[in-house]
């Protein structure tokens, strides 16, 4: 860790509102957690207390003050999942990875955790990997998942899976469609909008196939980046009411033209996302 980079990172985000997790999102894109040093620098640049910058760390779950692996890896034990197996679930990952909850791999591929709940109870065990969300786990699916994982979750044929459809959106305040034929993404018109994440502002295009994460962005966007997301016709901010269930970022609202709405996690590379399409005929 290079203290320059990490006063390049603070004075990026002076006078931000939310500066300080705004710093904590570049440092832990940029590690892949926040080392005791980086805090140390943040908070002798920004005069605040360590014990201050050690509560905010702690208590969003989405940092980390220990290095994590490429694939996070979350077993729920939640008192429906806790019934159904899940402590078995549990050892088998450990085993199979030869680790322990909240220990990372030696080659830095996976970090396994326990989590209290993943809100899916009837759908327990339940296992969350990198956002993909595996339901009723049985022991012998363990192997399979790793694997899965190891290949590459989001390779998965797209047009193969039938989770996966096409969804037509529009703005929530002006009604006006996001949808750009003129640039297909995964062969079909893509979602466009406009992004801002700290001074970078612009273009961000995103897969209209429900279930597909591909993104094209006119800017960089790094891993674990909260963004801003605005309707490029009446430049309203598209935040929806709730927040992501998985890491608690704001979730980005829009209207399905065919009744209902979607809403997507604005941390980039989260996969949190909720469809809700009452009333909608489907």
């Amino acid at each position: 860790m290079k203290a320059d980079e990490i006063l390049s990172i603070v004075d990026k985000h002076e006078g931000d509102r939310g500066g300080l997790i705004s710093i904590f999102e570049d440092i832990q894109a940029k590690y892949s957690y926040l080392p005791a040093e980086a805090l140390k620098v943040v908070a002798d640049a920004t005069g605040r207390s360590p014990v201050d910058l050690y509560a905010v760390a702690t208590f969003y779950k989405s940092f980390s003050l220990k290095p994590r692996g490429k694939h996070l890896c979350s077993v729920c034990m939640g008192t429906a999942c806790h019934v159904r197996g899940a402590p078995v679930i549990g050892g088998e990952f450990a085993r199979q990875l030869k680790v322990t909850p909240g220990e990372t791999t030696p080659d830095k591929e996976f970090t396994l955790e326990t989590v209290n709940c993943l809100g899916a109870c009837a759908l327990g065990p339940i296992v969350v990997v990198d956002g993909h969300y595996f339901s009723k786990v049985d022991s012998a699916r363990v192997k399979q998942i790793i694997k899965k994982t190891r290949d590459g979750l989001d390779e998965a044929e797209i047009k193969a899976d039938r989770r996966v459809y096409l969804l037509t959106v529009s703005c929530s305040r002006c009604n006006h469609s996001l949808m750009d034929p003129d640039h297909p993404i995964d062969g079909s018109p893509s979602i466009r909008v406009t992004a801002s994440s700290g001074r970078e502002h612009g273009w961000i295009r995103l897969s209209s196939l429900y279930g597909s994460f591909t993104v094209e962005s006119e800017f960089g966007i790094r891993t674990d980046t909260i963004v801003d997301f605005f309707c490029p016709h009446c430049h309203a901010e598209l935040k929806g009411a709730s927040a992501c269930p998985l890491c608690r970022a704001p979730m980005i609202s829009m209207i399905v033209r065919a009744g209902g709405i979607v809403q997507i996690c604005s941390r980039r590379g989260c996969k949190g996302h909720m469809l809700d399409l009452n009333g909608s005929g489907f």
